[in-house]
C-alpha cells in the first residue's frame, strides 16, 4: 500500500528538481523568483514575462520597472520590458531567440527586487 505522504514527497522533490522546465498557463517556462511565479514566453518578435503573486493572482504590472538582459553567442542586450494587462512585462525583439539564449528579468516590484533566470530551449 502505497503512502499517501511517501507520494506527496516524491512529487513536492519533482516539481522542485527543475522549476525552469515546468509549461506555464501560457505555455511558457515557468520559475519563482522572491516568491512570485515568473512565466517566460518568447515569439519570433518579443519577448513576455507574466509574473503572478504568491496567491496565485496576477501582479498588475503598471508602472514598474524591469529590464530582460539576453545573452546570445557571448553578447549581451539590454531590453526595457513595458508593462502591459494584467501581468505581463514585454519587449520587442530584432531578430528571434536562438536556442540556447540566456534572459534574465530584473525588476522592481512593490518595494523589492526579482530575478528571474530562463534558458531558450
Amino acid at each position: 500500500m502505497r503512502s499517501p505522504f511517501r507520494l506527496a514527497v516524491v512529487a513536492v522533490a519533482i516539481a522542485l528538481a527543475s522549476p525552469c522546465l515546468a509549461a506555464g498557463p501560457n505555455g511558457g517556462q515557468t520559475t519563482i523568483a522572491d516568491g512570485h511565479p515568473v512565466e517566460f514566453v518568447a515569439t519570433e518578435t518579443g519577448i513576455t514575462f507574466f509574473v503572478t503573486g504568491e496567491d496565485g493572482k496576477p501582479v498588475e504590472t503598471a508602472g514598474l520597472s524591469a529590464k530582460a538582459f539576453v545573452q546570445v553567442g557571448g553578447k549581451t542586450e539590454t531590453l526595457t520590458l513595458k508593462p502591459g494587462a494584467p501581468n505581463k512585462l514585454m519587449a520587442d525583439l530584432k531578430a528571434p531567440l536562438a536556442a540556447g539564449a540566456k534572459v534574465v528579468l530584473s525588476a522592481k516590484m512593490h518595494g523589492h527586487n526579482i530575478q528571474a533566470r530562463f534558458e531558450k530551449q
